[in-house]
């Protein structure tokens, strides 16, 4: 360990946050702020973001192929239909975080982000204008391991606007998580190994109109 870096058995250098947990490292490595360009995926992760708030990232990973399963692939159109029943359902769901206001938020949202389709064509169109200038990005060097992001000026400003949308549970918090997740900011340590690959992803990736 160096700084706020771990070498690993592989002897790559990482951010300290995966530890040496096979599913948090493979996270870690291929696809923490990669950017994402899908709706469905950047649906999926900013309603996961929701569900983590008060939980350990670790957790929902663990549980994200039960929550595709459980949210129709995260298909908000889908998911935007869901009633009182799939509701009930989902509550006695015990491969999920069953909570009644996150799984009630989650529909919601759904219902939120068929409307912004309508407005910008595609929720990445929405959601990429809030990408930060690259000098006046804010790196959260100081990630902990239970994975509680910071905010910056910028998600407090995506997450006002999707409030006034009608979202919920997406406060500046979360928002900067999901920032940071699908690929909007590139907060791996200096000296991480998977930094300048997430660096060469974000040159590459066409930002959608």
């Amino acid at each position: 360990m160096t700084g706020k870096l771990k070498i690993g058995f592989d002897g790559k250098p990482r951010c300290l946050w995966p530890g040496d947990l096979p599913d948090y490292l493979e996270y870690h490595d291929h696809e923490w702020g990669i950017p994402v360009a899908d709706d469905y995926r950047l649906f999926e992760k900013i309603c996961l973001e929701g569900f983590q708030s008060g939980l350990s990232w670790l957790t929902i990973l663990r549980k994200r192929e039960n929550f595709r399963q459980g949210f129709a692939n995260f298909n908000f159109e889908q998911v935007a239909r869901f009633g009182q029943r799939d509701v009930e359902k989902l509550l006695r769901n015990p491969g999920i975080v069953r909570h009644r206001k996150k799984i009630e938020s989650t529909i919601n949202n759904a219902k939120q982000a068929c409307q912004m389709m309508e407005e910008f064509g595609t929720l990445a169109a929405f959601f990429w204008r809030y990408e930060p200038d690259a000098s006046q990005s804010i790196k959260a060097n100081n990630r902990n391991t239970d994975f509680t992001p910071n905010s910056t000026t910028d998600s407090e400003d995506l997450s006002r606007d999707l409030k006034k949308r009608g979202w919920s549970f997406i406060g500046p918090t979360t928002a900067y998580a999901f920032m940071q997740a699908m690929g909007m900011v590139n907060d791996h340590t200096e000296g991480c190994f998977a930094r300048e690959l997430t660096n060469t992803a974000r040159r590459q990736f066409s930002r959608p109109a």
